[in-house]
């Protein structure tokens, strides 16, 4: 069993709240967490699984049903199958308060799709918190795991596989379902080969600057549909949208975001790299282990530090900078060498913005100096100097 991070904040959470959404792709690992932190807090719960007609018919009255629980934890999965339940949580929340129980009362588990998110939002505004998981960290995970993690991604079934070529052939089972079953279910109408070939073109482009323009031209459709897609993917968490910083008053500076593919083992899936020695031979590499970085240390944050990446028409760029609420600024250049080189870009993107720490991230497991002001450090350096800010 790995212990996921954030089981202590959901419990803390749970114990503030009297609704927690938690949402995360299919197959992540919710309904473990859920029910694992649930026997670690004091009192009852139950769980309903509206996949399963059995807990469907529970519901059939959800009022009936559920007020005879307001002295338990209920579990509700697949929530975002059942949009009609949101009002009956809102009365039997508020029900609840009046009755001075304020705490802990459902746990809402979602594929984070924007239906779920309107839904909750509409409906449970001040009464629910909502906590994203992600697949597995290389902060949950021991130092030695980082590259079986980083071919494979976070998906508990990918990287607990037995082997490379059944983890790979659970991510290509995975890609498909999505396409043909959860992108059915919330946009019925919605062509899914597009979609799944705007996943593979994202996959090529990874890392790149966003250009709607030209995903459009490739699949034959308009701007706004290609947009459309990408929201959807967004979403469901798959994929992420990292901004450009562009707040300099003096330089001309590019505002298209960067694309990431957010797991790299679905990266690699899509590109059709099965094992180690493929993706170091594959012109991805470089781009692969930038979102592997840029994926870890976004999620490490939290509501202190917003993340960007800059790129100056000068040609002054780095590739991720934290701005901390404090207004101090981190640049962060991304590297897959041994010996990484300071390009001139880096340099001018520190003159331009004179940030309080910068560092390289590299695969190696060491960190040394590059000169008086830049170290090279890695993944998990950068994660624990992440974590200190926090």
């Amino acid at each position: 069993m790995i212990n996921r991070a954030l089981e202590p904040y959901l419990l803390e959470t749970l114990a503030d709240s009297p609704a927690v959404a938690l949402l995360g792709p299919r197959q992540v690992g919710k309904t473990t967490l859920a029910l694992e932190a649930s026997n670690k807090r004091a009192g009852a719960y139950i769980y309903l699984d509206l996949e399963s007609e059995t807990d469907l018919q529970k519901l059939a009255s959800p009022a009936l049903f559920l007020q005879g629980q307001l002295d338990k934890l209920v579990i509700i999965d697949e929530v975002h199958r059942y949009p009609a339940l949101f009002p009956q949580l809102r009365g039997l929340i508020d029900q609840a308060r009046r009755e001075s129980r304020r705490q802990g009362l459902y746990l809402l588990l979602g594929s984070a799709s924007l239906d779920l998110l309107k839904q909750a939002g509409e409906s449970l505004a001040g009464r629910v918190r909502y906590l994203e998981l992600t697949p597995f960290s290389p902060g949950e995970l021991p130092e030695a795991d980082q590259s079986k993690l980083w071919l494979r991604g976070g998906f508990p079934e990918s990287f607990l596989a037995s082997s490379h070529r059944k983890s790979f052939q659970w991510r290509r089972d995975f890609i498909r379902s999505y396409i043909e079953r959860d992108v059915n279910q919330f946009a019925p109408r919605l062509a899914v080969h597009n979609l799944r070939a705007l996943w593979t073109m994202l996959a090529h482009q990874n890392a790149g600057l966003l250009n709607l323009a030209s995903l459009a031209r490739s699949l034959g459709v308009d701007q706004r549909t290609v947009g459309n897609y990408l929201q959807l993917l967004e979403d469901f968490l798959l994929v992420r949208r990292l901004p450009a910083w562009h707040r300099h008053p003096t330089k001309r500076l590019v505002r298209a975001p960067k694309t990431y593919i957010r797991d790299t083992g679905l990266l690699h899936a899509l590109l059709g790299l099965e094992t180690h020695e493929q993706l170091l031979g594959h012109p991805i590499l470089g781009a692969s282990w930038e979102g592997f970085v840029v994926e870890s240390i976004t999620n490490a944050l939290n509501a202190r530090a917003q993340p960007y990446f800059y790129r100056a028409a000068s040609g002054a760029e780095a590739d991720l900078l934290l701005e901390w609420e404090s207004g101090e600024r981190w640049l962060i250049e991304i590297k897959h060498s041994l010996s990484p080189k300071l390009a001139r870009g880096f340099h001018s993107a520190c003159n331009d913005l004179k940030p309080s720490r910068q560092f390289v991230v590299t695969p190696s497991s060491d960190s040394w100096p590059l000169n008086e002001d830049t170290a090279a450090v890695s993944l998990p350096t950068a994660l624990k100097l992440v974590g200190e800010a926090n």
